[in-house]
């Protein structure tokens, strides 16, 4: 038997109503075929004891079934809809009263389950309104009362009674469960569609491009610059112009090699620089980065691929190391004539000492000042990844050598005030080279006078084990911020814009430690100071083992100062 559902909420109303509407009438048709069928039966067998009253009995259910079918249940309080069955359990006790031996009472079970699952009030109405009525025709003598006849029947109804309004209960709860598991959903729906949207509009509109690829290698996903740069020959890999795609040395790149290809076989990388030959004999460069994915079991889930235009930052820099390319080339020129001059003059001989003291420091000088030149031209990125580190190493004691860079910078450090510090411990041998390695000592302890503050402390210490040397150049500066201490070995990254420097120092410093097997690292905190460790080999079995390995002990940890 059909039940009118309940669902929850205020904007159900109308369905609500719609369903009592289509129940009301279902309900009482299907009641009204079942008597229609026994009134025919009855007439044409002859059958029927009382016609008249049964008669009555039949037109109040087609009454009934009219006004299931006419009457707006729906414009009604819900409860209304209790007149029909009612209506149907007075007609089937006039057909019990009219045929007593016809066992019309069965057909109770419909007016009672409709009842059992309209509510409360209804149910209560079937399991006592129904076997009341029954008691009443028997009490009358209109029916013949047996121990089982009194007994069964109110049995039956009130166990289909109680069946349906259980039945319905359960419904009605599955229902509400229904529809606050699908408000969820659809606002779970439309908060996924509002992110989508968010995620695609900001996608659109960065200028990098994205490819997302499944785990099958399929691409799922394209951004519009990614769209625009696929348009370019050979940007997307098996297309037209592969042949025109170099690296960043321009030599032709293997089509097995592109970010693509490389992502497809699972493979990772980060800031892979290719060119791309336009159609109006331009080019531009990409930077691409590959990351694999893995959902919340671990599994793989797919990949991105990003795609950076770079050509202007690959020109700029381009334009950078071909000006420091041309001053260092201009510089050079001049110094040369400068030194040559300078040696005229100091074999030439007829100077007073201390004339002589004077031109040899500004010999000296200007030695060490195109010595600077040479290694700016050498760090130059267009001349190589390096500055020019060949040696020509010897025992050396690392102890005289912190001395006499100490003394070199004590007129330095005394106009700041600072307390230059040389802690000796005795002896500590490396296998190094002198000019090379006092180049090293003299930055990193001219550094640590430029970046202290007026009245502070270098100290600048040596130690040894046999096997590797260890410098020490302790601050109490300024100090620096990670990010910051993080790129110090950069080319040309300064730290601190405001102090005059070129950004070379400390990349030349850390070639020639790694040139000579050692490594360098540093401990900085910010407003306090700086601490900078070198390690170099002892002896010349760990020099010749560590420049063949290219293994330096320790890790360079690129933390380092300001950048000198």
């Amino acid at each position: 038997m059909a039940s009118p559902p309940s669902p929850s909420g205020p904007a159900d109303g109308r369905i609500r109503g719609q369903l009592r509407d289509r129940a009301a009438a279902s309900n009482q048709l299907v009641l009204c075929a079942v008597v229609g069928v026994l009134f025919f039966i009855g007439i044409a067998t002859a059958s029927l004891t009382d016609g008249g009253l049964f008669g009555i009995a039949v037109l109040l259910v087609v009454l009934g079934g009219v006004a299931g079918l006419a009457v707006p249940w729906s414009r009604l309080p819900p409860h209304a809809v209790i007149v029909l069955p009612v209506v149907d359990i007075v007609a089937i006790a006039l057909m019990r009263i009219a045929e007593p031996n016809a066992a019309f009472g069965l057909l109770w079970v419909f007016p009672a389950m409709w009842l059992s699952v309209i509510g409360r009030a209804g149910f209560a109405i079937s399991v006592v309104g129904i076997p009341v009525v029954y008691w009443c025709i028997l009490w009358t003598g209109a029916s013949p009362a047996g121990t089982y006849a009194v007994v069964l029947l109110p049995v039956v109804i009130v166990a289909v009674s109680v069946a349906c309004y259980s039945s319905s209960r359960r419904f009605r709860a599955q229902r509400t469960l229904l529809d606050r598991q699908a408000v969820r959903v659809s606002a779970a729906h439309r908060e996924a569609l509002r992110q989508e949207q968010l995620v695609s509009e900001v996608l659109d509109t960065v200028d990098f491009g994205v490819i997302r690829l499944s785990a099958a290698g399929e691409v799922v996903l394209e951004n519009d610059a990614l769209l625009r740069f696929g348009r370019i020959p050979g940007f997307l890999p098996g297309g037209a112009g592969d042949s025109a795609v170099t690296d960043e040395k321009l030599v032709p790149l293997d089509p097995q090699q592109h970010p693509l290809v490389r992502l497809r076989r699972q493979e990772s990388f980060d800031d892979v620089v290719l060119w791309f030959a336009l159609a109006d004999g331009r080019r531009r460069a990409f930077a691409f980065a590959g990351r694999h994915l893995t959902d919340h079991n671990g599994a793989p889930a797919g990949a991105v691929l990003i795609a950076r235009d770079v050509t202007a930052e690959r020109d700029a820099q381009r334009v950078r190391d071909d000006l420091v390319t041309s001053v260092s080339h201009e510089l050079r020129t001049p110094l040369t004539s400068i030194l040559g001059y300078l040696e005229l003059v100091l074999d030439g001989g007829g100077l007073s000492d201390a004339a002589r003291r004077h031109v040899e420091t500004a010999h000296r000088n200007s030695e060490r000042l195109l010595g600077i030149v040479t290694d700016i031209l050498s760090a130059s990125s267009r001349s190589g990844s390096s500055i020019d580190t060949r040696l020509h190493p010897r025992v050396v004691d690392m102890t005289e050598i912190v001395r006499a860079a100490a003394a070199g910078l004590e007129p330095v450090a005394e106009g700041r005030f600072v307390d230059l510090r040389v802690e000796e411990s005795g002896a500590a041998e490396a296998y190094a080279d002198p000019a090379r390695i006092r180049q090293v000592i003299d930055n990193l302890m001219a550094n640590a006078v430029k970046f202290n503050r007026d009245g502070g402390r270098v100290t600048a210490s040596t130690s040894t084990d046999g096997v590797h040397t260890t410098v020490r150049v302790a601050d109490t500066g300024i100090g620096m911020a990670p990010d910051a201490a993080a790129r110090v070995f950069e080319r040309f990254f300064r730290a601190v814009p405001s102090v005059p420097g070129n950004g070379l120092g400390l990349t030349i410093t850390r070639d020639l430690v790694a040139a000579h097997g050692g490594s360098i690292a540093v401990e900085s905190t910010a407003g306090e100071g700086s601490v900078f460790t070198v390690v170099l080999p002892a002896t010349r079995e760990v020099f010749d083992r560590e420049t063949s390995t290219g293994l330096p002990p320790g890790s360079a940890e690129l933390t380092d100062k300001d950048g000198a």
